[in-house]
């Protein structure tokens, strides 16, 4: 009875350790098959090396693309310079040139008007034997001759009655009196001239009070 019993447990035994066994092969080559498969779906360090040389090659022609953008850009920035350099200098030699010609035609004019006078002073000085009218009566119409001149070129004298005026007047002696205002011209020592609103010469004045 006890050798029927022992053998009904050594054989339970080994079906126990048969299934043990089984189950461990079992859970083995779920594992293998486990590993194997994720190194089949894992990406090829081969594959990755691909990708990465493909985003570099790609970025390095973006940027040799926006490299040669940019020198276009920098030649046509270059090209415009020389450009506006060029017209500068042609615009500022032209400006010269006709400042020198409307400098030279208004001294032309200056001079034209002055020949006259001259010829005058000239015939006045050729004469012999002239009176004191005679010479007073040149030199009157001379002066006259003269104030036309100025007249035709803009020159105009300037009046000095009434206040004095810093901009048109310069005062170079004071003087009290009771029958003049404050600050007014007294006397006009040298009359000054202007042309427009160009003053070519401050009259000059002794100012009251």
């Amino acid at each position: 009875m006890d050798n029927k019993k022992d053998k009904e447990e050594k054989i339970e035994e080994t079906l126990n350790d048969t299934v043990e066994t089984d189950t461990k092969e079992e859970t083995a080559e779920n594992e293998v098959n486990e590993v194997k498969n994720e190194a089949d779906n894992a990406p090829k360090e081969e594959d990755k090396d691909d990708d990465k040389f493909s985003k570099l090659t790609e970025e390095l022609f973006k940027a040799k693309e926006e490299n040669t953008k940019l020198n276009n850009e920098l030649n046509t920035l270059k090209d415009r310079l020389v450009r506006i350099n060029a017209e500068y200098d042609n615009f500022r030699k032209r400006t010269a040139k006709e400042k020198e010609g409307i400098y030279a035609d208004a001294c032309n004019d200056v001079l034209k008007e002055m020949l006259g006078v001259l010829d005058n002073l000239e015939r006045a000085v050729a004469v012999e034997n002239s009176s004191v009218e005679d010479l007073k009566n040149g030199v009157d119409m001379t002066m006259r001759q003269f104030k036309n001149a100025f007249d035709k070129l803009g020159v105009e004298e300037i009046d000095a009655s009434g206040e004095f005026d810093p901009h048109l007047h310069q005062a170079v002696m004071h003087v009290d009196d009771p029958d003049l205002g404050k600050n007014v011209v007294a006397d006009v020592l040298q009359k000054g001239y202007k042309k427009g609103d160009k003053v070519l010469r401050y009259t000059i004045v002794k100012v009251a009070n």
